[in-house]
Order: C-alpha cells, then structure tokens, then sequence
C-alpha cells in the first residue's frame, strides 16, 4: 500500500468529520439559543427605566435672593434626574413668573399648578407637581377644614409597560405648631381623595387601598406624629424606611435649614410598599454657595423600583389585605 495515498484518504476523513461535527455544533447552538428563555437583564422590572426618582421641595416663595436660589435648584434637579418632583411654597405674582412654571421650563419638564386663588388672579399661592412624563390625568383637592387655604395635587404616570402607572399626590399642610388637629383633618381628607382617585383593587368588593400611591410634601410635622397616624397605617415613611436611626435623630435629619429655623423633619415622601421597593432616600439641598441657600426647607430625594409583577397582580381577587 501507498503510505502516502493512505494518509490523504486519512487526512480527507477527518475534514469530512470536523465539518460534520461543527455542523452538528453549530446547529445544537442554534436550537438552545432558541429555547432558552430571556435573558434577566431584559426585564424591565431590573431595568432602570423602571426605577422612580422623587424630590420633595418647600421652595420659601420669594424670599430671599431668589434668581441664585433658582439657579442652585435647577442645577440639583440637572443632576438628581428625578421623574417626579413635589413643590410646595409655590408662588406667582406681578413681576414674578409663577415660579413651578418657571422651573419646569428651565429643566423641560411637565408641570401642574394647584392653588385655591382663582385662575384669573395676579397673586396665586400653592403647590405643584413636575414630571419629566405627561400625565395620564390630573385633579386636585381643597382640604378640609377650608378655612386653612391648603391644596393637595394628584396626577398619574406610567412609567414602563408591565407597571400600570403611579399615583403621586402633592401636598403642604397646616404650619402651626399646635394645630395638630388641623393637621389631622387634612389627612383624613387626603386619604379621601386618595381613596376617589385612585381606584380599589385586589379584593371582590373593593376594600383594599391602590398600591400605586407616592405621596410627598411637607406635612409640618414628624412623620410619627399622632396627626400622620392615618398615613403612616397605610404608608412607608421612606426616609426612616432607609435610616431607621438616622431618622430618629432630628439635628442629623432635619429637612428644615438651621439657618432659619430649628431643626426638625417635617419633609416626607410616603410609599405603599405593597407596590414599591425602596432603593435610597437622602436629604439634598442642604447646602449653601456663596452663602446662599436653595431654600428654608432641604429637599428631600427618593428612588424607588415597581416591585416586578405588580401590575399584573393588581386585579387579582385571592390576596389578603395588609
């Protein structure tokens, strides 16, 4: 025999086998590739798409000097990215713009203005809620008692597709240090309106409270406090949530500036854990350029992620309430 010969019939073989062999390979690849469920990464429950930034802000109206303190809140806002923002302090007047709109224009956000002055008139006081989103609807609210002049802002967003949407409400309630019963009031009003709002689910005869509510402003008050009792049975105070020692501690915590007024946080955003899991929340604003200072009151910056399946647990009839 021809050792030479013999070694080309070899040598042909084994190409004939590897081709096979990689074809095999190759096809095996293929059909795994196919079945093989999606990648984790591409839930958009983990994506950050499906987080939610809050800012809360009492902007002190026109006190001050107010185109530096402006110009220290856009920049924060620039950089936080927050897709919602709570505004309380708001106000408009002759020869100011009124100052949510005013915001919103600077930083390309939505915006909606509450107030219990009418429409037409050159001074109005209130609240606002800006969104990087258009709102999906919007209403407000006067609160009782009405003689105390207090708003809360309601409006809804959807953010990604498997989370049908969130109900983020705006509000400032009573001032006075001893008008905790006030204060009470304004919350039993509140979760009224929340209750109008935003629709009841997850029972037969819709008794459980939406889990989709954010709600942030400045309440006046300690978010322990007697008055806040009602909020606080239904909602997550965010900031203890994160810092259950820290919060504790009112000269560390306080979302009221020392440079004006005592220290105390009285500054929230509030969050139905049912719908929402807590990612951060840390004061900001809380420090001065040039010996300026953005505000009275710091803000206060929450992120929070739509807890994964939550819409489409939202009709559900077999879940216990809280």
């Amino acid at each position: 025999m021809n050792p030479i010969g013999s070694r080309r019939t070899i040598t042909s073989a084994a190409r004939q086998l590897a081709r096979t062999t990689l074809a095999a390979t190759l096809f095996a690849f293929a059909a795994f590739a196919m079945a093989a469920p999606p990648s984790q990464s591409q839930s958009p429950s983990e994506d950050t798409g499906a987080q939610i930034g809050v800012l809360t802000l009492n902007l002190w109206h026109d006190k001050g000097d107010w185109p530096k303190r402006r110009a220290l809140i856009v920049e924060e806002i620039q950089r936080l990215q927050p897709d919602l923002i709570a505004l309380q302090e708001v106000l408009q007047r002759p020869g100011l713009r009124n100052q949510a709109e005013d915001l919103a224009e600077a930083i390309g956000y939505q915006v909606r203005f509450v107030s219990v002055d009418p429409p037409q008139a050159e001074r109005r006081y209130g609240n606002a809620i800006l969104s990087k989103q258009p709102t999906m609807t919007r209403d407000m609210r006067k609160l009782e008692p009405l003689s105390d002049y207090r708003t809360a802002a309601y409006a809804r967003f959807v953010f990604d597709t498997m989370h049908n949407g969130v109900a983020f409400y705006a509000t400032h309630l009573h001032n006075e240090r001893d008008g905790g019963a006030i204060r009470q009031r304004q919350i039993a009003s509140l979760l009224d309106f929340i209750d109008g709002t935003s629709p009841p689910h997850d029972t037969l005869d819709g008794t459980r409270p939406p889990s989709d509510v954010i709600i942030a402003g400045d309440f006046n008050s300690d978010a322990d406090s007697p008055e806040l009792k009602a909020l606080a049975a239904r909602y997550r105070d965010a900031y203890a949530q994160a810092h259950p020692d820290l919060a504790k501690d009112a000269a560390r915590s306080t979302t009221l500036n020392p440079a004006y007024l005592p220290a105390q946080r009285i500054d929230h955003i509030f969050y139905d854990p049912v719908g929402f899991d807590l990612l951060e929340a840390r004061i900001v604003l809380n420090q001065a350029r040039d010996g300026i200072w953005a505000s009275d009151h710091f803000g206060l910056y929450v992120r929070l992620r739509p807890i994964p399946g939550f819409g489409s647990r939202r009709h559900r009839t077999d879940i216990s309430p809280p």
